[in-house]
């Protein structure tokens, strides 16, 4: 029986280059978060806007470990308001302005921890911060939604709904229309073979006729 030996160094180098890459900060073990969030939204005031926040971990969600902050920040240099957190449930802060407006729009199964602001103010305008921490990973993380509110909807926005209603509008009158023709054409058609058949039946008459004529003639 042969046996042959596998060379050592090569996996020895691997080992080596691994380490490495460790210690050097290039891979993280157990840090696997990645937010997704909508940069930035536009909402008209006194609607409902959701929040969408989801996230991708290398582990599943154990509620009795996750953890999750919302905050409001007016302006960049302004102090972060926590609003809305998960520890073990949905809390909601007792605080000015989102008080009894805001709304539990997740489902932790499917990495979702959405929120939904309704009756949206002028004052809401600011920066949303969605924390998410998800044991093992050892790094938070983060996504931000910039809300601006508009008091009425853009002349763009007005312009369009008008092309799409003119548009629809159009593409009704023509089907009418078509519709007309191909009646109009049917009918038309129709009265055409009437008078042909009639047409040929007077000929037919007068066929009859003319050879009854010639019976007689032949008879004297």
């Amino acid at each position: 029986m042969k046996v042959t030996a596998r060379p050592v160094l090569p996996l020895f180098r691997f080992a080596l280059v691994g380490l490495v890459l460790l210690s050097g900060g290039w891979v993280h073990l157990g840090s696997g978060m990645d937010v997704t969030v909508p940069p930035h939204l536009i909402k008209l005031n006194g609607t409902s806007v959701k929040l969408t926040c989801t996230f991708n971990s290398c582990y599943e969600v154990n509620n009795k470990h996750f953890s999750l902050n919302w905050t409001y920040q007016e302006c960049e240099n302004c102090t972060e308001e926590l609003f809305v957190q998960f520890r073990n449930r949905v809390i909601f802060s007792r605080t000015e302005p989102f008080w009894g407006r805001v709304e539990w729009s997740g489902n932790l199964v499917k990495n979702d921890v959405s929120i939904t602001i309704h009756n949206i103010q002028s004052s809401d305008d600011g920066f949303y911060k969605c924390y998410v921490l998800n044991p093992p990973d050892r790094h938070k993380g983060l996504g931000i939604i910039q809300l601006s509110v508009v008091t009425e909807v853009d002349p763009e926005h007005h312009s369009i709904v008008a092309v799409i209603i003119g548009a629809t509008v159009g593409g009704l009158l023509a089907v009418l229309i078509l519709s007309l023709v191909v009646v109009k054409c049917v009918r038309r058609k129709k009265k055409l073979d009437n008078q042909s058949e009639e047409h040929k039946t007077e000929e037919e008459g007068k066929t009859d006729g003319e050879g009854n004529e010639e019976g007689k003639e032949k008879r004297h």
